[in-house]
């Protein structure tokens, strides 16, 4: 059963913001150098923005390599007031930290993700395992199993992909991913990219566009060389966006979905 958050477990500011506290512990690096060791973060939601991101106590951030921001980024992060410069070893990341108004997130620090905005820390753990992106959230699910159903894709018409043997992915508040054997696949019709993502619970995917014509964005198929072990299922199957492509399931056709990723791909130009 999904998770649901609760007034027990999350807290509301009057500034909008979500938040609860946090059993793991949680570290973040640039290059070399540790700038959070933290056995008490805080997650955070923000207004409109479907992932969390963590806050720190202070005691558990090196704050003495933060600098008041020489060129504070106004109105982002729901009011934040202060903005922090990072420097080590010579280098400066600009406003990679700052603190919320929230008086329940007095006391603590939030970071920027490199691999989510291009600048801030560039590796992130829980635990011993390296996260990425984001972090997860706890109330989130993401599933993977294997299916006997009858899967068929088709691009501009023509049939992609066929496979009674696929693995459905469901990750809440997306639509079920199907993901489907190379051997199923019709590879002469795809080209490998150089364009890849992170997922902090799949992993790093790698991208093929189509081949043919029509008006379809690049980057439209995906797959997980080597997935995390939670999602291992898929490990090396071929998934395409359902907001582009068109899935027939046992005999279904499915209606193509709108999410997060349609925006996306409608401004990727085509070839």
């Amino acid at each position: 059963m999904t998770a649901l958050r609760t007034a027990e477990s999350v807290r509301t500011t009057p500034e909008g913001l979500l938040w609860e506290p946090s059993g793991r512990w949680v570290r973040g690096r640039t290059g070399d150098v540790t700038v959070v060791d933290s056995r008490h973060p805080v997650l955070v939601w923000e207004p409109g923005v479907p992932v969390p991101l963590y806050a720190f106590p202070r005691a558990e951030v090196r704050e003495d390599l933060l600098h008041p921001a020489q060129n504070p980024r106004t109105g982002t992060h729901t009011g934040s007031r202060i903005f922090y410069d990072l420097r080590t070893d010579g280098a400066l990341l600009e406003n990679a930290a700052w603190t919320f108004p929230a008086d329940d997130l007095a006391g603590h620090i939030a970071f920027e993700w490199f691999r989510r905005t291009g600048r801030g820390l560039d590796h992130w753990y829980e635990e011993d395992e390296e996260i990425f992106i984001h972090p997860r959230d706890p109330h989130k699910r993401v599933d993977a199993l294997p299916s006997s159903r009858h899967v068929r894709v088709e691009i501009d018409g023509t049939l992609v992909a066929d496979t009674r043997r696929p693995v459905l992915l469901f990750e809440t508040g997306l639509p079920t991913r199907y993901y489907i054997p190379r051997e199923d696949v019709r590879l002469d019709l795809l080209t490998p990219t150089d364009h890849s993502s992170g997922c902090p619970y799949k992993g790093t995917a790698q991208y093929w566009s189509w081949r043919g014509t029509g008006d379809v964005p690049p980057d439209v198929v995906w797959s997980y060389p080597e997935p995390l072990p939670a999602v291992g299922a898929v490990r090396g199957l071929l998934a395409f966006y359902n907001e582009v492509v068109d899935i027939v399931v046992d005999g279904e056709r499915l209606e193509r979905p709108s999410t997060p990723f349609t925006q996306a791909l409608s401004r990727r130009p085509t070839a």
